[in-house]
This record gives C-alpha cells, structure tokens and sequence, in this order.
C-alpha cells in the first residue's frame, strides 16, 4: 500500500517540476506557442489533482498508527500545490495582458490609431453625458409632477373632509328636525 503511494509521490515531484519549468517559460515564448503552452500545463494541473486525489485515498488506507507521517506529506503537497495553482494564474495574467496589448495594437509605435481610440472614447463619453443629462432632466420633471399631484391630493383629501363634516352636521341636523316634527305630530 505504500509502496502505491511513493509511486505517486514519484510521479507528483516529476509532473510539478514539469510544471514548474512550463510556468516559468510562458511569459517569454512567442503569443501562438504561449497558447498551447497555457492548455499544456492547465491537463497537467488537472493531472496533479488527480494524483493528490489517489494519495489521499492511499493514505485513508493507511493503518492509524503510521497515517500522521503520510499526513503531513499530503499537507506538504497540497501546498504545493495550491503554490503550483498560484504561479499558473500570475502567469496567465502576464499572458493575458500581453494577448490584451496585442489586440488593442498597444506596440508603442500606433500613437495614431490611440488618438484615434481616444477620440471614439471621447466622443462616446460625450454622448453617454448627454444620455444622462436627459435622463437626469427627466427625473426632475417627474418629480415636480409628482409633487404637484402630492398637492392636488392633499387639497382634495381636505375637500372631502370638510364634505364629510357637512355631512355628519346636516344628519345631526336632520335627526333634530326629525324629533321635533314627530313632538309636533303627537302633539
């Protein structure tokens, strides 16, 4: 059973220090061999993973009293590892910016075709202002109708009360009047 997992181990030091070697290459290869190197080294991450994988499962075989030294070994390696993980991604950012720089023409000798990116920034820049102005001038213009109408409601609102006070009085008035032309018929 251990000897399944120093076979591992043999293959892990041989594909990191592979991996190792293709992470430091990236960033000075030619953009086309950069790409093919980038999807290489990504089958051999997965790779690894998978070899930490069985590892771990040797280990889990492993008898408790000798499973610490195999512990600490795996916690080394998945270390590693995630050092390993690390590197790739700052080198594919380096990657990333250079693929970046290629497609904006950003070689140092396009001062033209930036003037001209500037202006279409520019020009676009301008006519998202003035997009937002007009939105901005429409709110304003929603809100004043909505406080006009705010007023409108409360006058209103102060219409109905005085109606319905007349009301309530003219009902008091009634009722009284109903009394006494009642007194007045028993009468």
């Amino acid at each position: 059973m251990s000897s399944d997992f120093e076979g591992y181990e043999q293959d892990f030091a041989v594909l990191t220090a592979e991996i190792t070697s293709k992470i430091a290459r990236v960033p000075r290869l030619p953009p086309d061999e950069k790409k093919q190197m980038v999807a290489n080294v990504e089958k051999q991450l997965e790779e690894a993973r998978e070899l930490l994988e069985q590892m771990d499962l040797e280990v889990r075989e492993i008898p408790p009293q000798s499973r610490g030294m195999y512990s600490n070994r795996m916690r080394s390696y998945k270390q590693e590892m995630g050092k390993l993980e690390t590197d790739f991604k700052r080198s594919r950012i380096a990657y990333s910016d250079e693929v970046r720089n290629e497609l904006l023409g950003d070689d140092g000798n396009s001062s033209e075709n930036q003037r001209a990116h500037l202006l279409d920034n520019t020009e676009r820049l301008e006519r998202s202002s003035r997009r937002l102005e007009a939105g901005y001038q429409i709110a304003v213009e929603t809100e004043q109708i909505g406080q006009e109408m705010l007023e409108n409601l409360s006058h209103d609102r102060e219409k109905i009360k005085r109606a319905r006070e007349r009301l309530r009085e003219t009902d008091a008035n009634l009722g009284k009047s109903s009394r006494v032309l009642t007194g007045m018929l028993r009468r």
